[in-house]
C-alpha cells in the first residue's frame, strides 16, 4: 500500500509511518524542514519537502499520484497562532483533499478533533476556537467531495504508550487517546475501505482496535 502523510513529521504521522514501515510498505511523509527527513528514513519512510501553506494543489497531486490513500496529521502545533490553524489545519487539508482529486486518489483519511461538529464554544480561547472552526470548516469541506473519506476525530491526545484499546464510534464521551493507539486506528482504517464515509471519535476504551474497526462495517473478529 502506497501511503501519503501529511504531516509526516508530526507525533502521529511519525508513529503511522513507522508502522507502516513495519509492515515495509514505505510511506512517503511530506516535511516541512530538511532537518525533519532524518527521523522518517529511520523508520523507513521516505520524506519529501513540501509546505502546505505555500504550495499548490497541482504541484502536491504529482507527489500524491499513484497513492493508494492520503492521511492528512497535520496541524499548525501548540504555540501557534489562531490565522496558521486556518492555513494549516483547514487550508492544507482542503489542498490534500484537491491534489486528491486531481491526482485521482479516492482514499482520504483526515485527522480531526472530538467535538469539531459543534463548532468553537463560549468557553473556547481564541486560538482554540480558531481551530475548533478550522477542523469543522475541513470535515464540512472532505465530507461534500466525491472521495472515499474516513474522518476520525480523536480526544485528548497523550504521549502514553498505546495500549491498542479504543473506542470508536459515530459519537463518544470526551476522554483521551494515545498518538500511538490514533496510528494504529488510522493503520486499521487504511486497511478496511468499508469504512470510507464514516465519521468517528475515538478515545481509549476496552475494545481491541480490530475488534472496534470491524464491528464499523459489521464484521465479527
Amino acid at each position: 500500500m502506497k501511503v501519503i502523510i501529511a504531516g509526516g513529521h508530526g507525533k502521529i504521522g511519525l508513529r503511522l509511518a513507522r508502522l507502516l514501515g513495519e509492515r515495509e510498505e514505505h510511506p512517503i511523509g511530506l516535511v516541512r524542514k530538511y532537518e525533519q527527513e532524518a527521523e522518517l528514513v529511520a523508520l523507513g519512510a521516505h520524506p519529501v519537502i513540501f509546505d502546505l501553506e505555500s504550495r499548490t494543489a497541482a504541484e502536491l497531486a504529482e507527489i500524491v499520484r499513484g497513492a493508494d490513500a492520503v492521511v492528512f496529521a497535520a496541524g499548525a502545533g501548540p504555540g501557534s497562532g489562531a490565522a496558521r490553524k486556518d492555513t494549516v489545519d483547514r487550508g492544507g487539508a482542503v489542498l490534500l483533499a484537491d491534489a486528491a482529486e486531481l491526482a485521482g486518489v479516492r482514499r482520504y483519511l483526515m485527522v480531526s478533533a472530538i467535538g469539531a461538529d459543534d463548532g468553537p464554544q463560549p468557553d473556547h480561547d481564541e486560538v482554540y476556537a480558531a481551530y475548533v472552526t478550522a477542523k469543522k470548516a475541513a470535515d464540512d469541506d472532505i465530507r461534500a467531495r466525491d472521495l472515499d473519506w474516513t474522518i476520525v476525530r480523536p480526544g485528548g491526545l497523550t504521549l502514553e504508550s498505546g495500549t491498542g484499546l479504543v473506542t470508536l464510534a459515530e459519537h463518544t464521551e470526551r476522554s483521551t487517546v494515545s498518538r500511538e493507539d490514533v496510528a494504529a486506528v488510522l493503520l486499521a482504517l487504511l486497511d478496511e475501505p468499508r469504512t470510507a464515509g464514516l465519521s468517528l471519535d475515538l478515545v481509549g476504551g476496552k475494545t481491541p482496535i480490530e475488534e472496534a474497526v470491524a464491528a464499523l462495517v459489521g464484521n465479527s473478529s
